[in-house]
């Protein structure tokens, strides 16, 4: 294949992407579905057209990664710590660790009784579709209310960093005991600590760079310390959060020392750059992530009875779950937070992560697409009905931000 030829594709289907993502936003239809059917489209034409297909498998957790770094990042730097979103924060926070410790116990029970494996590599399995992938739900929440799309953004980026430090946990321990426990205790102690001796050094980096080259360095410096965490297994999407949440909410700080030290004249302008490059970096990453995964699919298998019956109790157990707890727990919860749900990236990450020797047989590519697929489409129903709802209101009406 030409480079030519290489370098229209790549443009075409970037250009496709940020169409695509005008048509999500119109019709509340998520984009990834769209993604995911242009990849599945385009190995068929690659079929039809006789080109050798490429194993695109291995650089998936690497797009992922990538993908996910920004994705929590563009998130963080949206979000303002207010005194009257403490409410929305409690409830968001705990609703992602008590949904994502119920949902995955839920899935360990059933591939227990499906499989016959024990318990621990059940429950390994299941984290990865226990987590609400934010690389979705992000994208998806931009149309809703500020309340309601705050409460999505904090949920889902939580849920995030939840779900992998309960699947590193689960990795680094054969069995689980108070030393497990402790071990988790003083690694979380740790990442707080590093995350604001972090925040603080990317700060002053950015006051001191005089290069106008320097966004790029910053997001750089933050893949680092993400891999070489992750290396050690330590919970680093944290550093990422509080870095996007630190710089957005410096008015909170008002020490005249770190105001001499760290703040600048022409901060909110390198702020709003910097916003603008991991939103665009994001959408871009994010583009291709969901075009190869679908490329990698085999749509055949979708039609397996097993996939269909297996996935279909995975999808039940997630939202009956879901809609369960936030039922009783977040009374302010309507329509869209049932049902904003979705798995995606994130699942797919860690899917790719379980070791071959702890990987569950009977979870395979195609079921994890149909649990991805099942959820957005369900979340569609969730989105449309919140934008009907919306529109019947009468204009005059004040609307609440949370229903």
């Amino acid at each position: 294949m030409s480079v030519e030829l290489i370098l229209i594709v790549l443009s075409a289907l970037v250009i496709f992407s940020y169409l695509f993502d005008l048509i999500a936003k119109q019709f509340k239809i998520p984009s990834v579905i769209l993604l995911l059917l242009s990849g599945i489209g385009l190995r068929y034409l690659a079929g039809w057209l006789e080109i050798p297909i490429p194993n695109f498998e291995p650089i998936l957790p690497l797009v992922g990664t990538i993908g996910l770094i920004l994705i929590v990042l563009e998130g963080a730097l949206e979000l303002k710590l207010e005194q009257e979103k403490a409410t929305i924060i409690k409830s968001s926070l705990g609703s992602a660790f008590f949904i994502l410790i119920l949902t995955s116990t839920g899935l360990a029970l059933f591939y227990h009784y499906w499989t016959g494996a024990d318990f621990k590599t059940s429950f390994l399995n299941a984290v990865p579709l226990g987590v609400i992938s934010s690389s979705i739900a992000i994208p998806s929440a931009a149309t809703l209310p500020v309340a309601r799309k705050d409460f999505i953004v904090y949920e889902s980026s939580m849920s995030d960093i939840f779900g992998i430090i309960l699947f590193n946990f689960l990795l680094a321990n054969e069995t689980i005991g108070v030393n497990s426990f402790l071990r988790l205790g003083w690694q979380t102690i740790l990442i707080l600590l590093i995350s604001v001796a972090f925040c603080l050094m990317l700060l002053y980096l950015l006051k001191r760079i005089t290069h106008h080259l320097k966004f790029f360095l910053i997001i750089a410096v933050l893949i680092l310390v993400y891999a070489i965490g992750k290396h050690y297994h330590l919970p680093t999407l944290v550093i990422v959060l509080a870095f996007g949440l630190f710089l957005n909410n410096l008015h909170w700080i008002r020490f005249a020392w770190f105001k001499a030290v760290f703040k600048y004249d022409n901060f909110y302008k390198d702020f709003n750059q910097l916003n603008q490059l991991s939103g665009e970096s994001a959408f871009t990453v994010r583009t291709f992530f969901f075009l190869i995964f679908g490329f990698t699919l085999d749509v055949s298998s979708l039609f397996n009875l097993s996939v269909l019956t297996n996935g279909g109790i995975i999808v039940t157990i997630i939202y009956v779950v879901r809609i369960v707890y936030q039922k009783f727990f977040v009374p302010q919860a309507g329509v869209a937070e049932y049902f904003l749900s979705p798995r995606g990236l994130i699942s797919i990450l860690l899917f790719f992560s379980i070791p071959e020797s702890q990987k569950l047989p009977a979870i395979e590519n195609s079921l994890l697409f149909f649990v991805i697929l099942a959820t957005s489409l369900i979340m569609t129903f969730g989105l449309v009905s919140v934008r009907k709802e919306q529109n019947s209101q009468p204009v005059n009406t004040p609307q609440s931000d949370v229903s």
